[in-house]
């Protein structure tokens, strides 16, 4: 186990490389990935694994992209799009670094450690795509769509429906191919009152014209109240 100053040790080695499946030929690799920027600051002055996070977040999208591609012939570009979104994200790559157990092992600073940053979504989720490009480093794609497969498989099944697009992305999606525009979310009024499920009043906009209004708790809630009233109006529910 690393004691989140130095390399990993044997031990430490193993349990992630059996997480990963995959071991390591070249295992500077792996010790660079789990090198958050904090730790590699305070040793020598270096960023860590900030250029293999780069790579490796390229690395995966291609990886999601292909996999996403190949399975589902009749999915339009915006349901792959979408799809994609929802693996490729902090959250979900947070997630993925947990179940790996992948926080345990990563090596911080003094500082990050002390905040609890092993736990933190935007860590977990900068290592991973660390690690994804160690991997690729390490042996090319075939690792990287092994662990993609058995991390999202169920999105890569032949004949799964594609997923739901919320409203403000299916507004949004219409709005760019009938207007060429992006909407705009216009708060109209604030109760101010804590707990008023319509506290917020939002308009949802085309260049100047108005298409949709929505009340909710939060701003958040009333701006999907109002693209939902703008998908009404195009006919795009019922």
């Amino acid at each position: 186990m690393s004691d989140g100053e130095g390399a990993l040790d044997a031990a430490a080695r193993s349990a992630v490389e059996k997480a990963l499946g995959h071991c390591f030929l070249d295992p500077t690799l792996l010790d660079a990935a789990l090198a958050h920027p904090s730790y590699a600051h305070e040793r020598d002055g270096t960023r860590g694994n900030e250029r293999l996070e780069f790579l490796g977040d390229a690395v995966l999208d291609l990886a999601v992209a292909q996999l996403l591609f190949e399975a589902h012939a009749t999915w339009s570009e915006g349901d792959l799009t979408r799809a994609r979104a929802a693996l490729v994200n902090t959250r979900t790559l947070a997630r993925c670094a947990r179940e790996l157990g992948i926080g345990t092992h990563v090596r911080l600073g003094r500082t990050e450690r002390k905040t609890g940053g092993s736990e933190k979504e935007r860590v977990l989720a900068n290592v991973f795509e660390a690690l994804i490009a160690a991997l690729y480093l390490d042996a090319g794609p075939d690792p990287v769509f092994a662990l993609a497969r058995r991390l999202f498989g169920d999105l890569f099944v032949a004949g799964a429906p594609p997923l739901d697009a919320d409203p403000k992305t299916r507004f949004q999606e219409w709005a760019h191919a009938e207007r060429g525009a992006t909407p705009r979310y216009v708060a109209v009024s604030d109760t101010g009152v804590e707990n008023d499920e319509e506290r917020f009043a939002v308009e949802v906009r085309l260049g100047g014209e108005a298409f949709g209004q929505g009340r909710g708790r939060t701003k958040r809630a009333a701006e999907r109240a109002a693209a939902e009233a703008a998908l009404v109006r195009i006919g795009a529910v019922s």
